[in-house]
């Protein structure tokens, strides 16, 4: 406790940084109060009952309630991330993505431009989808098309403003601005969730032990969930010596750290956007409501849904490292350098041993992200609530522990910087280091 009290105390000295926190808790204030600022011409007391369940729910608890409550951030920065992801894909497919990847700086500014005008897009095409889907004509006190119009501009606008509230905490907070943002939308939904599963044990079956039982089990499902997010396969390099002068460089041991889960959260995004499929099948054909498949794949405790949601994840956790993870460029990288990986030659042998050793650490990271992902089924079964059985996985915990991991990490190196002791007795908090990507891509920002 002593050294906790002196960790604070040595953040608290630092100036840069105790600025830095400031104003990084200042903007995530500025984003919670707005997120209970309700969209002009709705009527709060007619939206106060909604339930939000399936993908409702997931978006709802990225946006932190705002989507349930009608907030001018009900969108969040969902639509960022999207747009996001299709520029990423682009950059893989199109010509001139590819090109402007590979441009240094200039074209990281003109893919940031894309990304702006694509988000300015989707969330436009969302609005309408959310005036429609979401706010019924009961709780709307003006007519259409006026409504919908200044629903479309005043959500945009929200999205627009998270998008650069993110950007601040990034440049002048401690960093991961959009991830933040995200993550503290889905801390807002933990108090509520506690208290709900408590109530239910205290009062109904279970009692107390139980309770605590889950507790348990839960920091446990988290402790595996940070093995995941931070196993790595170091792979030994070796650099070539060179004499400069008087001075000699290279001819030291180096390790590249293969990240068992270099994919992150993107194929459960992935995957979740295909399992909604069938439930949207049955909304716009009332004819295939009844069909046995399509009822068991919309069940999201069913066996069937849960062994197609896991599949569907390893697949797209290799889908999703080969587009991100370029071993030829690393290979190349090293050779450049100077670098070799002992007992292998430079260039393509030592790109195909990369790309071996991705694939073969690949497997057993995807199954664990897998199970990771249906573990909230697993719970609901026993009797959890659907709200608290979110957090024991899925995407909510991975993005919790991989931005929680990034923040502690960033305030070490302040710490560290200024010749303090770090956070932990023994050795560094490691973040979501990523592995070298390919040529040019910039990883998505959850």
């Amino acid at each position: 406790m002593k050294k906790f009290f002196t960790t604070l105390s040595n953040i608290w000295k630092i100036e840069d940084l105790r600025v830095r926190i400031i104003n990084t808790l200042l903007f995530l204030l500025i984003y919670r109060v707005g997120s209970f600022v309700v969209l002009p011409g709705v009527n709060p007391t007619s939206i106060s009952d909604q339930k939000a369940e399936g993908l409702v729910g997931l978006l709802n608890m990225f946006a932190g309630g705002s989507f349930s409550r009608a907030s001018i951030f009900a969108l969040g920065v969902m639509p960022y991330i999207s747009a996001s992801i299709v520029v990423q894909l682009l950059g893989i497919a199109v010509p001139y993505f590819t090109k402007l990847q590979k441009e240094g700086e200039s074209g990281r500014n003109k893919i940031n431009q894309w990304t702006r005008y694509l988000t300015i897009g989707i969330t436009a095409l969302q609005a309408i989808g959310y005036v429609r889907s979401q706010i019924g004509p009961d709780a709307r006190l003006i007519g259409d098309p006026v409504f919908t119009i200044l629903t479309t501009i005043v959500l945009t606008a929200g999205t627009l403003f998270v998008m650069w509230l993110g950007e601040k905490i990034t440049d002048k907070g401690i960093g991961n601005g959009i991830s933040l943002i995200i993550m503290v939308g889905i801390i807002a939904q933990l108090p509520g969730a506690f208290l709900t599963e408590f109530q239910s044990r205290t009062t109904g079956t279970g009692g107390l032990v139980t309770f605590i039982v889950e507790i348990v089990a839960l920091i446990g499902v988290v402790m595996f969930t940070i093995l995941i997010v931070q196993g790595t396969r170091k792979v030994a390099v070796q650099y070539a010596k060179r004499i400069v002068g008087n001075k000699q460089y290279g001819g030291v041991r180096q390790y590249i750290p293969l990240k068992v889960n270099a994919a992150g959260v993107m194929p459960i995004i992935f995957a979740q956007a295909l399992m909604f499929i069938p439930q949207t099948v049955q909304q716009f054909f009332p004819n295939a409501a009844s069909n046995g498949i399509l009822i068991a794949l919309s069940n999201y405790n069913s066996w069937e849904h849960n062994l197609l949601f896991g599949i569907l994840i390893i697949l797209f956790t290799y889908f999703y490292t080969a587009i991100t993870v370029n071993p030829n460029q690393m290979a190349d990288d090293m050779k450049k350098n100077g670098g070799f990986i002992p007992g292998i030659k430079p260039g393509r042998s030592t790109a195909e041993f990369i790309d071996g050793v991705i694939s073969r650490i690949t497997l057993p990271g995807s199954i664990f992200l897998a199970i990771v992902a249906i573990i909230p089924a697993i719970v609901s079964l026993v009797g959890v609530s659907p709200i608290f059985a979110r957090f024991f996985g899925g995407t909510s915990l991975i993005i919790l522990v991989g931005v929680v991991l990034d923040t502690l990490q960033q305030i070490e190196s302040h710490l560290l910087m200024r010749h303090y002791d770090g956070l932990m007795k023994t050795g560094r908090i490691k973040g979501r280091t990523a592995m070298p990507a390919a040529a040019g891509t910039t990883p998505t920002a959850i």
